[in-house]
């Protein structure tokens, strides 16, 4: 085919057992059942001299260590660089807690069997490795991504603050309803086509399995385009979510207003997914082909300062923290996104309370020929996801949350000033998601040179 690329594709199925705790909310919930499975799916890459592994996999939290162990496991299965495999979590809210030590024992089976299965899908995609010619074009997804903060008539910042509330003056922001489209054209075997957009999947709430709208978009792509395998990226996704709090017609149709004041439903998951599909469909007949040589991969350790609380605060964030642990929110005059930011806060403030005073995290970058990933280990704001798209001398930068860890939110430093659930929440001070730009800019240069 051209190129000198070959590709290579595994899907494996991680639904785990029932009664194991699931991730995303502060209140606690158990799978009590499945509404669709949770997978891996693997794409391989090789120049015929380096290999790499771009993951995707349904869960909600991917931390550093878990990640780490995974890379550990894969790179002796299948004997290449840690370094060269890029684990990435979509970020369901329906998927089961991830932890490399923990004293649950579900949580440890499903740890190990994670493990073992990264080694799976790891080794079936390089078995299928097969020559291939790569091709990439921007679809659009429009009105499914709203920028869930809002400047309230009193001046104030709130991150949901309601379907129709009275009181939202207007969105701070503006969504990115791009949706870049990879297309693997492969000798002898099914297309692959790599999918990524920035969105909150925390759409199907409650306290059954599924891989939420990117899961759902798996299926509809593959339904529609014959022969072809899909795998999905999440984006900047930090400050974005599905909620529109001015609906109009049929907007709210298969949706419910849930615990925290935000409307779900699987319903809605599905037009998502069918939404983002149709972008897909947009790019997919008509993608630029590129001459993909060589594949690179690096990574970048940078420290951000850590949002340490001050000592005055300290008090009220107890008292909030041993009423939530109790069980006693109701004792708490906040209710909705309120009472989860007010909670969160109090954790944070907890948790840091001793420091550290900084934290080190790893960004990740692949490169294949002039098309570029840049993974970042937690939820970046939708505006880093601008500023990385916008790296000098690549045809396309693909960036990608939750990628080889996770550390929590990226917010930009208006956040910080404005207010809100996740400038209040971060472990990290303000410039955070600013130093995550301009690090990840300059490893976009340095794989390229």
């Amino acid at each position: 085919m051209g190129t000198g690329i070959f590709a290579g594709f595994s899907r494996v199925n991680v639904t785990p057992m029932m009664g194991i705790g699931l991730e995303g909310y502060f209140i606690p919930r158990c799978a009590k059942g499945i509404l669709d499975e949770l997978e891996i799916n693997t794409l391989a890459l090789s120049d015929g001299e380096r290999k790499i592994l771009l993951i995707s996999t349904d869960q909600c939290m991917l931390k550093a260590d878990v990640a780490k162990a995974f890379q550990n496991h894969i790179s002796q299965r299948v004997h290449i660089p840690k370094e060269a495999i890029y684990i990435h979590a979509t970020h369901t809210h329906t998927a089961p807690f991830l932890e490399a030590s923990s004293e649950d024992a579900l949580v440890q089976e499903y740890f190990r069997f994670m493990c073992r299965r990264m080694e799976d899908a790891a080794t079936l995609a390089m078995e299928d490795l097969k020559p291939t010619r790569v091709g990439w074009r921007i679809g659009t997804a429009p009105n499914i991504a709203f920028i869930r903060r809002f400047r309230m008539k009193d001046g104030s910042i709130q991150t949901n603050p309601g379907v129709n509330n009275p009181d939202i003056l207007e969105p701070v922001g503006e969504a990115d309803e791009r949706v870049n489209v990879l297309r693997f054209d492969r000798e002898g075997g099914e297309t692959i086509a790599l999918v990524n957009f920035g969105n909150h999947p925390d759409v199907v709430g409650g306290e059954k399995i599924s891989a939420d709208w990117p899961g759902m978009l798996r299926k509809e792509v593959e339904k529609i385009l014959p022969q072809t395998r899909c795998v999905f990226f999440n984006g900047a996704q930090g400050d974005v979510n599905h909620v529109n709090v001015r609906p109009q017609g049929g907007d709210l149709n298969d949706m419910f207003l849930d615990f925290d004041g935000v409307s779900r439903g699987y319903g809605h998951a599905r037009y998502m997914a069918r939404v983002v599909t149709g972008a897909v469909l947009q790019a997919y007949d008509k993608v630029k082909y590129t001459d993909a040589f060589p594949i690179r991969f690096m990574q970048r350790t940078i420290t951000v300062p850590s949002n340490m609380p001050r000592a005055e605060d300290m008090e009220e964030a107890r008292r909030i923290g041993k009423l939530h642990q109790a069980g006693k929110d109701e004792e708490l005059p906040y209710q909705g996104m309120m009472l989860t930011t007010i909670v969160a806060e109090a954790e944070r403030m907890i948790a840091l309370e001793h420091g550290p005073e900084s934290f080190e995290m790893e960004l990740s970058a692949v490169a294949i020929g002039n098309i570029a990933f840049i993974g970042i280990p937690g939820e970046p704001f939708m505006r880093v996801g601008r500023e990385l798209k916008r790296a000098e001398g690549w045809e396309l930068v693909l960036p990608t949350c939750i990628t080889n860890g996770y550390e929590g939110y990226f917010p930009v430093k208006d956040a910080y000033d404005e207010g809100g659930y996740e400038a209040r929440s971060s472990r990290f001070r303000s410039g955070v998601a600013e130093i995550i730009t301009e690090e990840g800019l300059k490893l976009l240069k340095e794989i390229r040179s």
